[in-house]
């Protein structure tokens, strides 16, 4: 019997550690005083950026209000110590779907990293010529807090809000799986346990 629950624990311990996610999440929060130059802009903003370098997802969720003007063009920047500028990393003018015309909206989009189309030409060129080229320079860059979101309106074409995307420390999530195997493991060795006090 102490060699099965041994067993059992062991394996649960290697479910756990295999399925740890692999992305990198990061957020930002928009404003005018954090553009350069700064400007005095009512907007505020917040984006969320996930990459996933596995998956080769680029999941990006933002929100925004307040803006003196109508959007125009939304997307990502690298890679530039704050508070420089950089040339656009993502897709041009804004990321599909993202709300332009409107001076207060929300989004909330995933893209294929290794897809010419998520990415600006121009950044694809510069960093080694493929889109998985790119993602690795973009990963590199935001991890390094050297990248922005930023949002373009007619009446600040040079950008209205914009953040320094910051790396977010967290605990790795586990899968549905893990979970239930630790639970499995946890239950099996309390049953293990009592037992033994029984004799």
């Amino acid at each position: 019997m102490k060699r099965f629950v041994v067993f059992v624990a062991l394996g649960g311990a290697m479910l756990l550690v295999a399925p740890l996610t692999q992305a990198a999440k990061f957020s930002a929060n928009l404003s005018g005083p954090a553009e350069s130059p700064p400007n005095a802009s009512p907007g505020t903003g917040v984006a969320f950026v996930e990459l996933d370098p596995v998956a080769h997802t680029l999941h990006v969720r933002a929100s925004f209000s307040g803006l003196s003007t109508n959007t125009t063009m939304a997307h990502i920047h690298c890679c530039v110590a704050p508070p420089g500028t950089a040339g656009v990393a993502t897709t041009v003018p804004a990321f599909t779907g993202f709300p332009l015309g409107v001076t207060s909206g929300s989004f909330d989009g995933t893209f294929n990293t290794l897809v010419a189309g998520t990415w600006n030409p121009a950044y694809i060129t510069a960093n080694g010529g493929t889109p998985a080229t790119a993602e690795t320079a973009l990963l590199a860059g935001m991890s390094a807090g050297a990248s922005y979101f930023n949002i373009h309106t007619v009446a600040i074409p040079g950008g209205e809000i914009r953040g320094f995307l910051i790396l977010q420390a967290e605990i790795p999530s586990l899968t549905q799986g893990a979970l239930v195997a630790l639970v499995a493991t946890m239950l099996l060795l309390g049953f293990a346990m009592m037992r033994k006090r029984r004799r």
